[in-house]
């Protein structure tokens, strides 16, 4: 038995160069993701401005994934992904020329475009190559070359920008998705038989048995856009010192997860992984909304990272788990899309709220969403006991 599970090897050469490639394209994004707040404060934007911009990319993410999943199906994985890490580049690299509110909202949501195709085939990239037994196992490794982008990029991004222009800021950053360009167009793609067409691929938009681990994911990026678009603001408002560790000890404890929670999950099932996920996460939310000092901060970050890292990758799986290979870009494309409309309706939600009412309120509607997770989820389990009663009888 252990010889055969051996055998199926992770690691494998086009393994390594897709984790590769999404450190960099992530590196590059991660990069924006705190400093674009600041962006748009140096264009004289506000709290709500902050949250459109922030927003409008996650939505026009949100819009593309079901035409990218579906043209992973048809088109190839390797067309999907140069062309989607193409755009994102271009995107990126015109930021710094911007002088205008107008103009960068369009080239946030060109920007959102390749992302969203980007990052969908990537992931279903990674699902191809990694053997089934070790699905979770697998994913949790390829999230980690995200991790170790999140670890570094929110901070560099920080540091960047209060010792270069904006201008040269965003051409590092295009240049790191173009470092990710070039490594992909290394990789072997695997050729996938498309389903003949009939008259049901017309409004091929989700993929339904990826839903419920969809629907959990959206309220838990909901409080994503919270943390990435207002943390530094709200630091900055408390005179709180720290913002740039806050992101590298998150993405310390997010990496941690990943030498456990994946294993965990294809052992046990998700019940193993989500529940004590999403309370660490929930702890985050409620000790961010009182923030008393930078050590609660810290104390935050290691909570939402252990939350977030055990959690995201058990739902991936999940969403991918019962689907077959022809249908796994669309799957990818659904959890991706609740993942980007949580972050996006969250990034719009927190402006309005922390213009009205404060940044603390922020992280108190944050932790109502976790909650909301929670309830949906025993909700779920019980209706599958339920149908499998009825089955059984």
């Amino acid at each position: 038995m252990e010889k055969q599970v051996t055998k199926e090897r992770i690691w494998t050469k086009d393994f390594v160069l897709i984790c590769l490639a999404n450190f960099f394209i992530f590196l590059g994004f991660q990069m924006t993701l705190p400093t674009i707040p600041l962006f748009v404060e140096d264009l004289g934007g506000n709290e709500q401005l902050i949250g459109f911009v922030v927003g409008i990319f996650t939505f026009s993410a949100l819009l593309l994934r079901p035409i990218a999943g579906s043209s992973l199906e048809t088109k190839g994985r390797g067309f999907v992904y140069l062309i989607g890490l193409t755009v994102f580049v271009l995107s990126v690299g015109s930021f710094g020329f911007l002088t205008s509110m107008v103009f960068l909202f369009v080239m946030r949501v060109v920007q959102g475009a390749g992302w969203g195709f980007s990052t969908t085939a990537s992931g279903t990239i990674a699902t191809d190559l990694i053997p089934a037994s070790r699905r979770g196992e697998g994913m949790g490794y390829y999230g980690l070359s995200g991790n170790l982008a999140l670890a570094f990029g929110p901070s560099l991004g920080l540091i960047l920008t209060g010792i270069i222009s904006f201008k040269l800021f965003f051409l590092i950053c295009a240049g790191l998705g173009l470092m990710a360009l070039l490594l992909s167009s290394r990789i072997t793609y695997k050729k996938i038989e498309p389903k003949p067409k009939d008259s049901k691929t017309k409004l091929d938009l989700y993929e339904k048995s990826a839903l419920k681990p969809s629907m959990l994911m959206f309220f838990i990026t909901f409080t994503f856009g919270g943390i990435a678009a207002f943390l530094p603001l709200y630091t900055a408002e408390k005179h709180i010192a720290g913002i740039q560790f806050y992101f590298l000890i998150y993405a310390l404890a997010l990496m941690v997860t990943r030498t456990f929670a994946g294993q965990l999950y294809d052992r046990r099932g998700h019940i193993a992984v989500y529940i004590p996920g999403t309370l660490l996460i929930l702890i985050a939310m409620i000790l961010l909304a009182w923030l008393p000092n930078s050590m609660i901060l810290f104390i935050a970050a290691v909570f939402y990272g252990l939350g977030f890292g055990t959690v995201q990758p058990a739902l991936q799986s999940w969403a991918i788990e019962k689907v077959p290979m022809n249908r796994r870009g669309m799957a990818n494309a659904t959890f991706f899309s609740f993942f980007d409309l949580g972050v996006g309706i969250g990034a719009m939600v927190f402006g309005q709220i922390g213009h009205l009412f404060g940044y603390s309120s922020i992280y108190k509607t944050a932790a109502v969403s976790i909650f909301i997770s929670m309830l949906l989820y025993f909700y779920f389990l019980y209706k599958d006991r339920v149908s499998a009663v009825h089955q059984g009888s």
